[in-house]
């Protein structure tokens, strides 16, 4: 082996690779070449006498154990790395109980089940239990399971806790004790392990058998853990068992990039090492590799805001660079169009490829405004880490009604409708109906509203849960003459049951299912909004599917490392671009209004933010929208109260933003103007317009979306309409501001042409449209 230290590593970096006196934290910020010190440090290991058998590297993925020993193997050859214990902690332990399998009454052929399995077991148990499945959600109970493993609480010890037996009480499922001991006995019969088991299971032959670990404590001489700021309490603890007695432990993390709670990360672990071993030496990778100085320099004013950290002051040697650039929007619409402007107007001016952006966003629902944006203008993009838009199940579910309701012998809608949610109409049953329908030549539909005549032989229960589905259907065909697509829409996604479907669950999983189906309702309403504006008579759900279609068949493509990259934050982690658009800056968007007032999760949220941000490596974009039509309703948003954690000489935004900073934000006290609404309700309602999401009636609903043209009035009579002249600027609550290129008709028929400074020439419908003069 021959080295060089000196020069391929600075002296931070150095230092930690050469301490071997005891435990060793090393604290690595963003772009600070954290892999590379994992990577030296097994080298400089390896060089002083340890042999690569005796060396337990760590790690969250798979690909970051493949990275680290193909870079080793190219510092000291291959037939040395192949040698380490170098692995997830799942795979590592799973090596490991497979060796000691017999003690903790497995065999050594164990098999290990993927979250299929473990959620179609609980399924059967609940099935066989006879318990509610509409209260006893599949997912919730894994969770509760889940969460009971990773700190290492068995079935017994969790039937005798009182306070968890209260907690599965008052969310009204009091038998997940006896789930979890049936599910634990089914894994032992069975001789499988979920992935859960393979962390508790070795905590537990740790425990039980010190003879085993004084054996695989020996062995391992040296144990290093890469972010370990995304540790549980069972990593931790494992680990803690294997340095009892030899302290030779090196972990690497950032604590302010500690944003998987969800999952069970405990940031604790990162935080309180010092605590645990109380000899340990901490040295801080400071230097960021990655971003521009007023890049970093934003990232430390923002994430010092958070009280539970580590301190360390990043810099970087980078080029000075651009002040983050914040940009206000009038709505989500007009934000999609001003961030794709600033992609085309970037890719033409410095020749930057489209693998070169990304747009990061809170939720994965967020995507749907990108997306659609990046197909009008013909732009590649890539759905990182998920399915687009429109690819996603509970999209795909509720799109399937919407076909079979415009077309109800759509045979792959029905076959995807009929037992979804849960009706009662098995595999037998769709099989026999597929059967008589091919004798017959018939469609699927027409099979199921004439049984006798085409021969279907079910029973009467069966026939009447067919009759309910083909009524369901019929009752949904008879609306359409009635409603537009976004009442439509709404109708049926609640008479379906996919709302009581989704919104029972509140899992990390199911609250995407339910904001994503959200943003379809919110795509509906601008569907039909817009071409209400525009005079267009094609408002039925016929034409939102048609204009869906030509979005979902449209091709993105170009080769692969030409694409735009649309992704969750929590996703970006661990990447990096040259630059960033960080959406959906906004109070309850982000941080999520989940965080409420809790202090450790506004943390977690500001981490978050932290990661976004550090993602960037030339220019950081953040926007955020005035407002949005969520739950029902147009809603007026508050900028992020983390865009005042940033001090200002760090950031450029517009002058008229909707932020006071009493710290010196750009633009101070400025607030912009706010429109006028005035909600319009006929009469005859006696219910209160917008309380709940999807809940409340879809006509009131949808008159959320006329907002007075008047201070003084809300009828829509042709005496209300501005008396709109060439030349004038508006204020939209969609579309931004705009100027008047042409005025034409009179009364309810009269129109404008407007050039907006975002989205281009609209023709508006002034009866319709949501506009102020402002100039």
């Amino acid at each position: 082996m021959n080295i060089n230290y000196d020069k391929e590593l600075n002296d931070s970096q150095r230092a930690a690779v050469f301490y071997n006196d005891g435990p060793l934290l090393v604290i690595a910020g963003a772009g600070s070449g954290k892999t590379r010190v994992l990577t030296y440090k097994i080298a400089y290991l390896l060089e002083n006498g340890y042999n690569p058998s005796n060396i337990l590297a760590l790690t969250f993925t798979n690909k970051a154990a493949r990275e680290m020993k193909e870079r080793i193997a190219g510092q000291v050859g291959s037939q040395y790395a192949r040698q380490l214990w170098m692995g997830t902690f799942h795979s590592i332990f799973s090596r490991i109980l497979r060796v000691e399998a017999e003690r903790i009454g497995f065999t050594s052929q164990f098999t290990i089940y993927d979250a299929s399995d473990s959620k179609s077991l609980i399924h059967s148990i609940i099935k066989e239990m006879e318990l509610d499945d509409k209260i006893y959600k599949v997912g919730t109970v894994l969770n509760r399971i889940s969460n009971a493993k990773n700190h290492l609480v068995t079935p017994t010890v969790y039937a005798a806790n009182k306070e968890v037996i209260v907690g599965d009480r008052a969310i009204k499922m009091p038998s997940i004790s006896l789930i979890y001991q049936r599910y634990w006995q089914r894994g032992r019969q069975a001789g499988a392990m979920d992935f859960d088991d393979l962390l508790l299971y070795t905590y537990v032959l740790f425990r039980d058998f010190p003879e085993v670990l004084d054996r695989y404590s020996n062995q391992f001489r040296y144990i290093l853990v890469d972010e370990y700021q995304d540790t549980n309490v069972a990593q931790h603890r494992i680990v803690c068992q294997l340095t009892k007695w030899n302290k030779h432990i090196c972990v690497v993390g950032d604590d302010a990039q500690s944003i998987y709670s969800f999952r069970g990360a405990d940031i604790d672990n990162i935080l309180n090492f010092n605590r645990t071993f109380s000899d340990a030496k901490t040295f801080k990778l400071e230097e960021n590799y990655r971003s521009t100085q007023l890049i970093v320099s934003a990232a430390n004013s923002l994430i010092e805001k958070n009280e539970r950290q580590i301190h360390k002051e990043a810099y970087s040697n980078e080029e000075k660079g651009e002040p983050l650039t914040v940009f206000k929007a009038y709505s989500d619409t007009e934000e999609g169009e001003i961030v794709i402007n600033k992609i085309s107007e970037l890719h033409r001016k410095e020749h930057s490829t489209y693998d070169h952006f990304a747009i990061l966003f809170r939720t994965n629902a967020q995507s749907r405004v990108f997306e659609e944006v990046l197909r009008k203008r013909s732009i590649p993009y890539r759905i990182y880490g998920g399915l687009s838009f429109y690819q996603r199940k509970e999209i795909k579910d509720v799109i399937s009604y919407f076909r079979l309701v415009t077309n109800p012998h759509d045979e792959e809608a029905l076959k995807r409708c009929i037992n979804y949610p849960a009706r009662g109409i098995g595999n037998t049953t769709l099989m026999k109906i597929i059967n008589s329908a091919s004798v017959r030549h018939e469609s699927l539909w027409n099979v199921i509203c004439h049984t006798s005549d085409n021969g279907l032989e079910v029973n009467k229960g069966t026939l009447a849960k067919l009759r309910g589905f083909q009524q369901l259907i019929e009752g949904f065909i008879l609306s359409a003459g009635e409603k537009d697509a976004y009442e439509l829409g709404q109708q049926i996604i609640r008479e379906s049951g996919i709302m009581n479907d989704i919104y029972q669950d509140n899992t990390p999983e199911n609250i995407s299912r339910k904001e994503n189906v959200e943003e379809l309702i919110n795509g509906m309403n601008d569907f039909c909004a817009t071409r209400q504006e525009e005079d267009n008579p094609n408002i039925s759900l016929a034409d939102f599917l048609a204009d869906v279609s030509l979005l979902t068949d449209q091709d993105i493509g170009g080769d692969e490392g030409e694409k735009v990259t649309l992704m969750t934050i929590h996703s970006a982690k661990g990447l990096e671009f040259g630059t960033v658009f960080v959406v959906g800056m906004e109070e309850n968007l982000f941080p999520s209004f989940m965080s409420g007032d809790s202090p450790k999760a506004m943390e977690e949220e500001r981490r978050l933010f932290y990661v976004a941000v550090t993602r960037a490596e030339k220019h950081c974009f953040l926007s955020y929208a005035r407002s949005r039509f969520r739950y029902g309703k147009v809603e007026f948003s508050s900028p992020s109260r983390f865009l005042k954690d940033i001090d200002c000489r760090y950031l450029k935004q517009p002058l008229d933003a909707d932020v006071s900073n009493n710290d010196g934000f750009s633009g101070g006290t400025t607030h912009s103007k706010r429109f006028t609404q005035t909600v319009r309700v006929p009469e005859t309602s006696g219910t209160r317009v917008g309380n709940s999401s999807l809940g409340n009636s879809s006509s009131q609903i949808k008159k959320m979306q006329s907002v007075s043209l008047s201070t003084s009035s809300s009828d829509s009579n042709s005496k209300d309409l501005p008396n709109l002249k060439v030349g004038q600027i508006i204020e939209h609550q969609r579309f931004g501001e705009g100027v008047v290129l042409q005025v034409e008709g009179t009364g309810d028929n009269a129109k404008a042409k407007i050039k907006f400074k975002n989205v281009g020439e609209k023709q508006l419908l002034l009866r319709f449209a949501r506009f102020k003069v402002i100039g």
